[in-house]
This record gives structure tokens, sequence and C-alpha cells, in this order.
């Protein structure tokens, strides 16, 4: 498979160069110059195959050119060593629970993939040089990354976090672990992380010191492995007899999530539309609305992994449907949500069903509440777990969500973190000496 810059002005790569580089020489984003529609036995049988083996048939579409059969059957078992349910919330309503992973949130099934990839392409290679992840994070792409990547052979990662802007637990899963995993704390927002990240990549001295590769979504290995999810909602609807008139609505702020599900839509999976739902970084939305593209500095919200305000991936939609924003529109549609709006949701949904809410999946509901059509089912993205915004749910909800095992055990550790500016020189500069 071939990849292409949307920019447009890069050299075609291969998989293993879009994988390691993240970003085109352009800046533009790479998309493969060709997505393969699976065959209709496949979505014949679905509704019987476990998320192992769905994952591993879409991979292999994606993939399979580029990597050997068997590893990538490996990296696809190793990656999904849990399940992902579809859980009725209220009526014709559902939600995909995608935090059973690592890290309680649906950012480890890239994270992970990602990690085992690399690690593929870095044997092939043979050079025994350190590759360097840089990954900006709004909350849960760094604690998925840091705990996808911990421990593996000629990888390091620096993690790029705004600071204030996390929940304490998030924090706790990228400052805590030490090893090959470095947080950086930047006195800024998340789009100055991602301009660090990006800026990174451009720089012509840095990239001769130091081998740099990216683990947010704007790197095909990180984003397109989420399009597993889709499928085994699809399958899960499938199997229940509700898979006709399914609506998916995804809770979006850089839009890797929801990118992965419409490549899995190209590749002929039968989901009949879909709900961006933001918070109050509504650039999407106003897009949808108007047609113009006008990105804003990120709001700080209650769903603060959403805190986004020009999403990346957008580059990535924009160039899937050819720039037409009247296709785009008659497949996507868009709801934005205040954090007024967000905690009533969190209380009413509560109190009408006893399920718990994040801040983000309260997104993706109540855009359901509002937007399904008649005869319509919809499922939306229950992100991470509610304990990881434990605060914020705890004081909206008036309960004490408990905590599991496994964040409990980050919170035990000791926070280390190197604190960094948002001026570019400086990190360069801290990247230089390394």
């Amino acid at each position: 498979m071939q990849y292409y810059s949307t920019n447009g002005n890069a050299p075609i790569a291969d998989l293993h160069k879009a994988v390691v580089k993240g970003l085109a020489e352009d800046r533009g984003l790479y998309m493969p110059e060709k997505i393969k529609t699976l065959p209709q036995v496949f979505f014949d049988n679905i509704a019987s195959m476990s998320f192992q083996d769905i994952a591993y048939n879409v991979a292999s579409a994606f993939f399979g050119e580029d990597v050997d059969l068997d590893a990538l059957k490996d990296i696809v078992y190793d990656t999904l060593s849990f399940d992902c349910p579809v859980v009725q919330v209220k009526d014709n309503i559902y939600t995909l629970e995608l935090f059973h992973g690592p890290t309680l949130a649906f950012k480890d099934v890239g994270a992970r993939f990602m990690a085992r990839l690399l690690q593929y392409f870095i044997k092939q290679e043979a050079k025994n040089e350190q590759v360097n992840v840089l990954v900006a994070t709004s909350g849960d792409t760094g604690s998925a990354v840091a705990n996808g990547f911990l421990g593996v052979d000629g990888i390091h990662v620096y993690v790029l976090y705004p600071k204030g802007k996390v929940s304490p637990i998030q924090e706790c899963q990228f400052t805590t672990i030490g090893k090959n995993i470095t947080a950086i704390e930047v006195d800024g927002v998340f789009d100055d992380c991602q301009a660090l990240v990006k800026n990174a990549f451009m720089d012509a001295e840095l990239n001769q010191h130091m081998k740099l590769t990216s683990a947010n979504s704007i790197n095909v290995a990180r984003f397109l492995p989420q399009a597993f999810y889709y499928f085994n909602a699809y399958a899960r609807m499938k199997e229940q007899g509700k898979a006709d008139n399914f609506v998916m609505c995804v809770p979006s702020g850089n839009f890797g999530n929801i990118c992965a599900a419409l490549f899995g839509h190209e590749m002929g999976l039968p989901i009949k539309r879909f709900i961006a739902a933001n918070n109050a970084n509504d650039i999407f939305y106003k897009y949808l609305q108007t047609g113009k593209y006008e990105p804003k500095p990120s709001k700080q919200t209650l769903a603060n992994a959403m805190d986004v305000g020009d999403p990346s991936n957008f580059a990535r939609i924009y160039d899937l449907y050819g720039k037409s924003h009247e296709r785009i529109t008659s497949l996507i549609s868009g709801a934005t949500y205040t954090d007024d709006q967000i905690r009533e949701t969190m209380r009413a949904c509560y109190q009408d069903t006893k399920y718990i809410l994040d801040p983000h999946g309260a997104c993706g509901y109540q855009a359901l509440v509002d937007g399904l059509q008649p005869g319509e089912v919809g499922v939306f993205c229950e992100t991470a777990h509610p304990a990881k915004f434990k605060e914020k749910v705890d004081d909206i909800l008036g309960i004490d969500v408990a905590i599991p095992d496994r964040l409990a055990a980050f919170m035990k550790g000791e926070k280390q973190s190197v604190p960094m500016t948002k001026d570019f020189a400086d990190f360069k500069q801290y990247l230089l000496s390394k």
C-alpha cells in the first residue's frame, strides 16, 4: 500500500515510512492511495466472530500487503487482550464501551497496535537506532501511548501535555511510570503541545540529531486500528438483530476516532450515518453548518480530552470525501454542548438509567437523544471510564465513583515531569540535549 500526503507536495511513502516518519515532508497527513472493500461474506458472518477475529480481517485489508500476516496476527491478538461490549443504556440508545483496555480509554488499541508495528519495522531495519516518539495529549492519548509503548525496546516516548488541563488520574498514568517514558508539562493548551510536535518533525537539525515519529492520531498506525471498534459495534448490534438503520455517534476532539470509523464505512461497513459530538470546541460543527473551516484557540471544558481548536484529522476527512461539503454533510451531522449541558445530561442519564457517563460520553449520548430519527438505533462511544474523571463525575452526580485497581495503582507513583514553555526554541534545545 502506498500513502500520499493530504497537502499533495510530498513523495509517496510506503507503510514503513508512513509509520516511522508520522508526518509527511509537506506537513500533510498520510492517506492510503486506496481503501479495500471487505467481501460480503465477512459481513454475513460477522455476528458470530470474536473482536480479535474481526480486527484481524480489518487489519489484513489495511496492512496485509506490507506486514507478514503471521506477524500481523500476533500484533492484533496482543493488542486486543480485552473485549469491547455494546450495552443498552435506554430504549434505542446503546453505548460502545471503549474503556476496557489497560488505561481504560479508547486509545489503548491504537497505541498498543502502533507500538508493536513500529517495533516490527525497527527489527526489520536492524540498525539499532533509537526511535523517539513525540505525542501531544489533551488527556487520554498520553496515558494510552505511554502504557502501550512502556518497556518496548528501541523506543523512547515524550508525552507533551498542557499544564493543569488534564485530570489528576490521567496525569498519573503517564507521569509516574518512568522507564522509556518522559512526560513534558507544557505551559499552554493542547494546541500548543500539538504545534511543538509538528514543528519538531519539520526541523531539519532535530531530525538529523534523532529519529522522530509521532503517536498522535496523525500517524496512520495510531488512528486506523480504531476502525476495529466500529466493525465490532456492528457485529454486536447485528447479533441482537438491531443493525438496520444503525447510527454511530462519536465524541470528537482531534477527529482520529471518527475518521477511523469513516474509513470503516468506506470499506463497506453498513452504518447508516454518523454524528460527531463536540463540546464547546465546535469548529467542525460550524464547518458542517457553513462549509467554512475556521480553526480557533481551544477552550478549556469539562470534556478536556476533546479540547481541540484545530483538529488535525479534519484534513483526512476533507480529503476522503473529495473536499466536498455536500458529501461530508450527507453522511455526517454534528452536535455541540456547553459544560452546563454536559452536567445536565450526566445527571439526567444517571437519574433515569443509573448509567454513569463521563463528560465525553455525555456529549455522545445527548447527541443521540437529540438527533435520532424514528426507526433508527443509535450507538455512542463511551470513550473512557468515568473514574478517570472522578472529581468531576462525583461532584456532578453526588456519588463516589469506585476507582478500578489498575487506575489506583498509577496514583501510588511519584510524579516525574519536565516543565516546558510553549516556545519551540526551548523544546528544540531540550531535545538536542538528549
